[in-house]
This record gives structure tokens, C-alpha cells and sequence, in this order.
């Protein structure tokens, strides 16, 4: 799991609830920039489900690809389901199921609520205004739309990256951008999304029975 969870952590470090109020002498952040993010916060958390494809690539520091996933995202209320090449992860909201297709083995973990930990619904609701200074840099285009560009800036500069861009058009992010201190760059893109469809609740459990000799480590 760590290595898809890398994928999502430029964003999704320390994330919690929304908190209006920066640290105390970082500076301001942009009520324009506010606005935008609060209704792709509000829209997000409309949607009975999600359903999509996402597609990151990972550009070291002179700017080449070194690399690209594929795969796809189920949400529904707490619950999600990533898939990737060679690797599954099942969450129900309380117990995590990360299967490895190479080895045929699944790692189980159950959830600490306490905890801040990374889920897909994140990246798209109350991960900005505590760990974040945000900005509208203003319209750009991708794939044939305008979009508007807002920049975040870590407030905790220990973070590996110093800087994210989200693309944003009518209230749904689909590009985000994470710029690392190394010199990596990871742009997560999401595509054909459906929203509202009847996902059943088996699709968030890892069903053993499916998987024949699959060797379980159970760390709950």
C-alpha cells in the first residue's frame, strides 16, 4: 500500500478537518481561491458515488517522464477501492484490504479513526485550509478547456513538496500537481468520471474466496 499511498501524499499529508484560520504569521490566503475550493468541497460531498480513471506521471527534475500509472477509483460515502497494475486496495471505512497481485498476498489493517489517514475522498474535500496558503492564479487550458489554476503552498515547509496546482472546472479538480523539493514533479489527472450510480457494498471488501491460495496477513 505505501507505494500507492506515495502517489496521493504530496496532497494528502496531515489532512484534516477545515479550519478557516492560517498559522498565525503565514500569511493570507485568496477569498476568491477560498470560494472555489469550498464548492468543490460542497459538490463532492452532493454525490451519492464516484466512479473514475486517473492517470499519474512522474517527471524527474530536467523535466522527463520517468514513469505512469493508470487505474481506477470507486467512492462511496467512507468506502473506496483503488486499482492499479498489480496492486488492489479494498477499504469499507473500517478495514483496510491492500492485495498484491505478484505475490498473491493481502494485508489487512483496520482504520484509526484518530488518525489522519489518506483516503481518495480527500483529495477532493477538506484537505486545504489548515495545511495549505491557496491562491487563483487565474484560467488556463487542458484538454481543449478553460480551467481555473489555484496554487498551495505547504504551511508546514518540512513537507517534501513545496508547492501543488490544482486545474478546476465547474467546481470538479481534474489535475492536480505536486512539486517536490527534489525536483520531481507527480501530476495526478483524473478522466471519465460518473458520479450517482448504484455501486454495490461488496465492491469494498476484499473477498477471499475470489483469490484462490492467497496468503492473508492480518494486522488488525
Amino acid at each position: 500500500m505505501k507505494k500507492l499511498l506515495v502517489l496521493f501524499s504530496g496532497v494528502l499529508i496531515t489532512i484534516s478537518s477545515i479550519n478557516a484560520q492560517a498559522t498565525k504569521g503565514m500569511g493570507k490566503s485568496d477569498a476568491d481561491a477560498k470560494k472555489i475550493l469550498d464548492a468543490v468541497s460542497a459538490k463532492f460531498k452532493s454525490y451519492k458515488s464516484v466512479q473514475a480513471n486517473f492517470l499519474l506521471k512522474i517527471d524527474n527534475a530536467s523535466g522527463k517522464n520517468v514513469g505512469s500509472k493508470k487505474g481506477s477509483v470507486f467512492m462511496k460515502g467512507m468506502k473506496y477501492r483503488i486499482s492499479v497494475p498489480g496492486q488492489d486496495i479494498f477499504s469499507d471505512g473500517s478495514t483496510t484490504w491492500t492485495y498484491e497481485k505478484s505475490s498473491n498476498e493481502v494485508t489487512i489493517n483496520k482504520i484509526d479513526p484518530s488518525a489522519n489517514s489518506i483516503t481518495p475522498q480527500k483529495l477532493f474535500t477538506n484537505f486545504y485550509d489548515k495545511d495549505f496558503l491557496y491562491k487563483l492564479n487565474g484560467m488556463v487550458k487542458e484538454g481543449g478547456k478553460n480551467m481555473q489554476e489555484l496554487e498551495l503552498t505547504p504551511i508546514d515547509k518540512t513537507k517534501p513538496f513545496f508547492k501543488v496546482l490544482l486545474h478546476i472546472d465547474q467546481s470538479t479538480i481534474y489535475t492536480t500537481k505536486v512539486f517536490e523539493k527534489s525536483g520531481s514533479r507527480y501530476t495526478y489527472s483524473i478522466s471519465n468520471m460518473k458520479t450517482g450510480g448504484n455501486i454495490i457494498d461488496n465492491t469494498f471488501a476484499f473477498d477471499a474466496k475470489k483469490y484462490p491460495g492467497v496468503e492473508i496477513v492480518d494486522l488488525r
